[in-house]
């Protein structure tokens, strides 16, 4: 077994340990959903997403493609596809992190302090930037 894959396992077995409920897509580790709560204190508190994670063969030298299955309202996420615009994972990934950090750290960050001035949810940031409370309503 070659590292990159080994690691994988360990990284997807650390993650699966959590709280975290972990759906395979197939008998691969590469693909699967993770059932992820909005954190606390937050517009996002008391949802529940569905996050599809793709691990690339390369994983953890190349990110993980993170993308939420079901609708969220985010100036950082492409309402259509789920898509999501976060630099941690985009551009500034290291082997360094793993997907319990995803979970944990990137994506409760990105919900807790969204970005408007770098939107994929162009509809979503400037209401943002317009009226946060209604913003934040819409995000309920």
């Amino acid at each position: 077994m070659s590292s990159p894959s080994k690691r994988r396992e360990m990284d997807l077995m650390k993650l699966m340990m959590t709280d975290y409920k972990v759906e395979m897509i197939n008998d691969g580790m590469q693909e699967f959903f993770v059932e992820f709560n909005g954190p606390k204190d937050s517009s996002y508190q008391g949802g529940v997403w569905r996050v599809r994670v793709e691990l690339p063969d390369a994983y953890p030298y190349k990110s993980p493609s993170i993308g939420f299955v079901n609708k969220i309202y985010h100036p950082n996420v492409d309402e259509m596809s789920g898509s999501v615009c976060l630099d941690v994972i985009n551009q500034t990934w290291s082997p360094m992190f793993d997907l319990v950090n995803v979970f944990e750290v990137f994506l409760p960050q990105l919900l807790l302090y969204p970005n408007p001035s770098d939107p994929l949810n162009g509809e979503a940031a400037a209401l943002m930037m317009r009226d946060r409370n209604a913003y934040d309503q819409r995000v309920k």
